[in-house]
Formats: C-alpha cells, structure tokens, sequence
C-alpha cells in the first residue's frame, strides 16, 4: 500500500486539491474493477486542523497534521500563490518535506508549487518547471534552481514537477504510471481527457521579457530589442546602446535576462509571430518576413523549439480564435 501525502497549504488552490484526491481515488476504483489490490492510501495532510482557502471562502480539514505522518511514499505540494507571505506561512512543511524524502519519500510539485518545493533546497542544481508566467521570477528568487517554461515535467532523483495550470494532469498521470502500470495509466488519461503525449508548455507560453532585475543599461537594450526585433541586430550594435563593452555586455546581458542576447531577440520575434498567426490570415513565409526573418528553414526551427509546433500548426490550434 503505497501512502499518499496531499499538502493543504496555506494559499494553495482548492481544485487541484480536490482534482489530485479524485484522480487517486479514480485509480483505485479501476484497479478494484479489475480484481487488483488496492494501492494507495491518501490523506490531506496540513499544518493544523482546519485550513482557511481562498481568502476565507473556504474551510478545509486534513485527514491528518505532518506530526502525525511518520512516514509516506509520495508527498504532493499543490499549486499556491507564490507571495512571500505565502510561503512564509507554510514554512513549517519545509523541514517535514526535507525529512521524509531523506526518508525515501517522493515529492512532486504541481505548477506553482514549486516555489514551495523551492524553499527546501531539494531542487538546488537541479531542473525543475513551473507555471511560465512565474519563471522570471523564480529565476530570481532562486538562482540555484534550473527553471525552464518549456518542460511538462521535469524529474530528478525522485522529485517532479510539473508545468502551469493544468499541465499538473500530466505530472499526475505520469506518477500513476509509475505506481502502476501502463494500461491503468492510459485508463485514466481516458476517463480525465488527458493528452498524455502532451511534453512542452511553450505553446501556451507568452514571452514578456525578462525585466526582475536593475541594470538600466541591459533596460535600454531590452527596450530597443522589442521595438526593432524585425531588423537586422547585430550584438556589436546592440552592445553600442549599452554603452557597454562587447564582452561585458553579453555577460550582464545573461546575468540580468538569463537568456543570451541572440536567445532574447528570437524569443521577441517568436512572440510576435505567434501573434501575427492568431489574428492575421498573412501567408508563413510573409510572417517569417514581418517578424525579421529571410530563411524559412531557420524561421520554423526555431520557432518549433520554442513553442513545441512547427508554424502551420500552431495557425490550425488558434486560428478559431484569431483568424475568420
């Protein structure tokens, strides 16, 4: 029987809390169907016996209190908000959650949870995902975590973590998988409607630069990046705007964005062809043009990397949206 942990934290989002208990609860009804052991026990697990969610909305009693968890097989961090008061008040999860994966124990984040699983040290030199909205800012409030608005799901010696919004089914089809077995996973995907071939958040990812830090001189540059994305730049150009040496230039360039000044420019260019692709019905090789590009090859690798979809594609998705 495998013991499964639900953290009911202060802040979190009561949905996925409730969604993450019905999809264990979901399983075991499947394997019951199919005359196999019940596996897992689950239980909400809290700092105390009644949590307050959703400024006061709601009210919610754990099964149990972590002193009362002397030891668990998987340990679940839901999304929340990611505020320092928020993390300040679930502070005392941190040494718990440290203690029991020393313990053996598995812990997944799901979305913003990784702000929390962040605090522990676990993820230190290690590559972790997030909601893409907030991976600025984890990237500043925690230097030593290898953060990326790509991945689905990231897993590492026995963390996970997963992706914004409701890329945590994802995560959490994939934990059932390995708890499991394959056909029970597939069973579940079905009856959730889940994608479970779904790896790469970059199709939902808006690109809104990287401006959590206080260099003016990597500013000014950002600033006329966005407004001259569709000419030709050059990074000897670029580094003239800084007033900045060449070297020096790329150098605070990268510590300030986290992205090379080359990476930037074709982010700020893929953004705005994926817009040109919602509400224009322009031909792909006049998009390419618009947005700064000459090579088609060029355009639409790039533009694959970072949105997971090649062009046409990406059209087809939001096209109902953005093209009549």
């Amino acid at each position: 029987m495998k013991h499964i942990s639900i953290l009911v934290a202060e802040n979190a989002i009561i949905s996925a809390i409730g969604n993450i208990y019905h999809l264990f609860q979901t399983t075991s009804d499947f394997l019951a169907e199919s005359n196999q052991p019940l596996l897992f026990k689950v239980d909400l697990v809290g700092l105390s016996k009644e949590v307050v969610l959703n400024k006061g909305i709601f009210m919610v009693s754990p099964d149990k209190s972590i002193e009362e968890i002397n030891q668990t097989d998987l340990i679940i961090i839901p999304p929340l908000s990611i505020e320092a008061e928020s993390l300040s008040k679930n502070k005392d999860f941190l040494p718990w959650i440290k203690n029991q994966y020393e313990k053996g124990s598995r812990v997944a984040s799901l979305c913003s949870g990784a702000f929390l699983l962040a605090e522990t040290g676990l993820l230190d030199k290690k590559w972790c995902s997030t909601h893409w909205i907030a991976t600025n800012k984890f990237r500043v409030d925690y230097p030593d975590v290898y953060v990326t608005d790509q991945k689905i799901i990231t897993e590492n010696n026995g963390i996970y973590t997963s992706g914004g919004a409701n890329s945590y089914w994802n995560l959490l089809i994939y934990l059932i998988k390995k708890f499991t077995n394959n056909e029970i996973a597939i069973q579940v995907s079905k009856y959730f409607e889940i994608d479970i071939d779904r790896d790469n958040q970059g199709i939902y990812t808006v690109f809104e630069g990287s401006r959590y830090h206080n260099d003016s001189s990597i500013h000014k540059v950002q600033d006329y990046i966005e407004h001259h994305y569709n000419e030709n730049l050059s990074l000897e150009n670029l580094a003239e705007i800084s007033n900045l040496g060449f070297r020096t230039f790329q150098r605070r360039f990268k510590e300030a964005t986290q992205h090379t000044a080359i990476s930037y420019i074709q982010k700020i260019r893929v953004e705005s062809a994926k817009r040109l692709l919602e509400r224009e019905s322009l031909p792909i090789n006049d998009v390419m043009i618009e947005v700064g590009y000459n090579d088609h090859e060029a355009f639409r690798r790039i533009f694959k990397r970072e949105t997971g979809v090649a062009p046409m594609q990406y059209r087809k998705k939001y096209q109902f949206f953005g093209v009549e």
